[in-house]
């Protein structure tokens, strides 16, 4: 729906070279036993390190469940490929939080159409005002004339998987 119009970038990017040591320093940290791999809790500690909040027990249960059955946790090419998503989606839901907060101009925490309004004109000037209107009805989601940062994070990223 949107990302095409409001210009998001892809969800892929290239860690730096300083980034990726730094990921590579941190699973070493966390392997102390020098086995090879991160166990769950290793794996709990890394995500801690490089992101500052403990995974659920539903994300670390994902992220064990593709691990090899030999091994009793996470490579480390297993574990950067972790942190590399993780890092995309949070620059992706950075760069929807920039859009948000510049069509809300009033810093309200919420768009109307009137903001919507307003910033397609400025963006795509000759859309034409009833597909602005079914852009803010799909955004929308509750009906209630108010779209939250919430709603406009599904509607991105409804968009995005179209």
């Amino acid at each position: 729906m949107f990302p095409s119009e409001a210009g998001a970038r892809p969800r892929t990017c290239e860690a730096t070279a300083s980034e990726r040591r730094k990921w590579v320093e941190v699973f070493k940290a966390c392997d102390e036993d020098n086995k090879g791999y991160l166990s769950r809790e290793d794996f709990k500690v890394a995500i801690v390190m490089l992101f500052g909040y403990k995974p659920s027990k539903i994300e670390a249960d994902s992220v064990m469940s593709a691990v090899n059955p030999n091994t009793s946790g996470i490579s480390l090419e297993g574990f950067l490929n972790v942190v590399k998503r993780k890092k995309e989606a949070q620059l992706y839901r950075s760069e929807i939080r920039h859009i948000f907060t510049a069509f809300d101009m009033h810093y309200r925490g919420f768009l109307t159409l009137e903001d919507f309004n307003r910033a397609f004109s400025r963006v795509a000037p000759k859309l034409p005002a009833r597909t602005v209107l079914e852009v803010f009805r799909e955004a929308d989601r509750d009906s209630d004339g108010h779209v939250s940062f919430r709603d406009f994070e599904y509607a991105m990223n409804y968009g995005q998987a179209k």
